[in-house]
């Protein structure tokens, strides 16, 4: 397994991608996933110090703001596609137009993103929420006008850390992350506890770790001690081609997750009828799943950089090696992390306010989410992400809208409300589009057809 390498001067006889290159990409890519889940749960802990009113507020905002991470998210992993192909190709000046293409556009949609929300807030707050308290609106309307200004500095963070990623430095993300969620914690504490300012206090702070990680990763990504960087020619200019090549990765994987999100909604829906106890286990379980799919979200960039950089090789033999290589590490780490967080379970609940029946469900939930996030996620996830940096792209979408409409939908909704069985149905639902999306996305990488697709 051999290359010319283009980054940061590795001799033409390197492995491709040696055991020290894997551990450089993954363990700092875990890290980062784990200190920004960390930060969710303590932003959530500290505004509930300010009062009902805030912490819902609070909340329901960033139920909205999660659609534009996963679609500023979807629109850097496009970048990161071509980028990491060009890498591969060995066309360090293509890469780098891509990149500052990438910031280009990430910018200029964030920006309209921004303005519209804030012409709008208070009429798409009453669309998304309905009639709601005052105070709780207050909080929402607050919350939402000083986030959104912190909208451009998110999706340039992303378009930044793709750059990043595919040129295998993930422990600069790593460090710039670590950096800003410290601020963001402390600006937290200072806002609630010393200002007393509710929503506006944790929404200060967002907006503040979020400019700072942004200036930081561009500021690297302008480096000249790469040969893949930005360039400010590049940045002002509108090159169709290259955006057509981005959008044509990140559109559908922009759509994947929208649908993810809409589904998602509609199960909250569901949950909310089955009782109060049911509801308290259901949102201590979700806790506790984000935590078990750390492994997986942080390899999916893996795939992403290694598989698009093998298939920009126009090398799809070096490209299924590494599929296999992943695959293996991906599905053993998987069940040893669901394993742990499992076994931390009963000691996490044990301290939580919540009745003796709620804590046993808890524990049935996390054991039905772990058992399928660990066996089958590494299949339905990661590696999907590697089908599409192979330019599968239409497949992967097709496969994850259907499955999350017609499996994961339907099957909540067939043990969750029609046989009665609550929240272990809803859970066993999820597991089997889990199940499925694994089988088909394991089928089609053994069938070969994604060796068929020219992204660059």
């Amino acid at each position: 397994m051999k290359r010319t390498s283009i980054i940061w001067g590795r001799n033409m006889s390197d492995e491709l991608f040696s055991d020290r290159d894997m551990r450089n990409l993954i363990f700092p890519l875990f890290v980062e996933q784990f200190l920004l889940m960390l930060v969710g749960i303590a932003d959530t802990f500290i505004v509930s110090y300010a009062g009902e009113a805030n912490v819902s507020g609070v909340s329901l905002v960033n139920s909205f703001n999660t659609v534009l991470v996963f679609l500023f998210t979807a629109l850097s992993s496009g970048g990161a596609v071509i980028i990491s192909q060009y890498i591969g190709r060995g066309d360090p000046r293509k890469a780098s137009e891509s990149s500052s293409q990438l910031m280009m556009i990430s910018a200029v949609i964030s920006t309209a993103a921004m303005a519209l929300i804030l012409v709008f807030c208070h009429p798409l707050l009453s669309f998304l929420f309905g009639r709601i308290e005052d105070d709780v609106m207050d909080a929402c309307v607050i919350y939402l006008q000083i986030t959104a200004c912190s909208i451009p500095a998110l999706a340039i963070y992303d378009a930044g850390a793709a750059l990043c990623r595919s040129i295998e430095k993930t422990q600069v993300t790593m460090y710039i992350s670590t950096a800003a969620n410290i601020v963001n914690i402390i600006g937290d504490c200072i806002g609630v506890f010393l200002l007393h300012a509710g929503a506006a206090g944790v929404a200060w702070p967002s907006l503040i770790s979020r400019v700072i990680s942004a200036a930081a990763v561009t500021i690297y990504c302008f480096s000249k001690r790469s040969p893949i960087r930005y360039r400010m020619k590049d940045i002002i200019k509108w090159n169709g081609d290259l955006l057509k090549k981005i959008m044509g990765i990140a559109v559908p994987n922009g759509v994947e997750n929208g649908v993810h999100q809409l589904v998602k909604v509609a199960l909250s829906s569901m949950i909310a009828v089955f009782g109060t106890y049911q509801i308290a286990a259901n949102g201590v379980a979700q806790s506790i799943w984000s935590l078990a799919s750390i492994m997986g979200l942080a390899m999916a960039p893996v795939y992403t950089t290694v598989i698009g950089q093998c298939m920009g090789a126009r090398d799809p033999g070096q490209a299924d090696y590494y599929f296999r290589r992943l695959n293996r590490i991906t599905f053993l780490l998987s069940i040893l992390w669901n394993g742990l967080i499992f076994a931390l379970t009963p000691f996490i609940v044990k301290y939580l306010g919540i009745s003796s029946a709620a804590r046993s469900l808890v524990v049935w939930l996390v054991l039905i989410n772990n058992i399928f996030n660990g066996l089958a996620y590494p299949f339905a996830g990661p590696l999907g992400a590697g089908l599409r940096a192979a330019g599968d792209v239409q497949f992967t979408m097709w496969v994850s809208v259907i499955l999350t409409v017609a499996a994961r939908l339907f099957f909540s909704a067939l043990f969750g409300l029609w046989l009665g069985w609550g929240v272990i149905g809803i859970a066993i639902g999820m597991s089997i589009d889990l199940v499925l999306r694994g089988g088909i996305f394991i089928y089609r990488w053994k069938s070969k057809k994604w060796t068929q697709f020219q992204v660059i």
